[in-house]
């Protein structure tokens, strides 16, 4: 008996799927403060990240809808991404695992 696929029919396993990667979370996030460009946006990375990286995890939330890249005409290229109508009803999402994550950090410091 196969497995039933259930990307499109679980909330869970949809959302899952929609944000791999490392660093898609604090991507959107980043976007919810505003438009960046590439260049800024990769230097707002935590950790030094790849060209190459930081572009495929940009695609990857193009591609699910969550970001829009807006390309200006000029020289130099000016690229822009900002979040897409469905990626800013994401908002109330990164608000509650922002505060989520406040009290992990507060429960780390107070375990021992």
């Amino acid at each position: 008996m196969a497995k039933k696929e259930l990307f499109g029919l679980c909330p869970y396993v949809t959302s899952q799927k929609v944000l791999t990667g490392k660093w898609s979370l604090y991507i959107l996030y980043l976007l919810s403060q505003g438009s960046v460009r590439f260049n800024e946006l990769q230097r707002k990375m935590p950790e030094e990240m790849t060209h190459t990286t930081l572009s495929r995890q940009l695609k990857t939330l193009e591609d699910e809808g969550l970001i829009i890249r807006k390309e200006y005409a000029q020289i130099p290229p000016k690229v822009e991404y900002s979040l897409s109508e469905i990626g800013e009803k994401f908002q109330s999402v990164l608000d509650v695992l922002g505060a989520w994550g406040n009290e992990y950090i507060d429960y780390m410091k107070n375990k021992d």
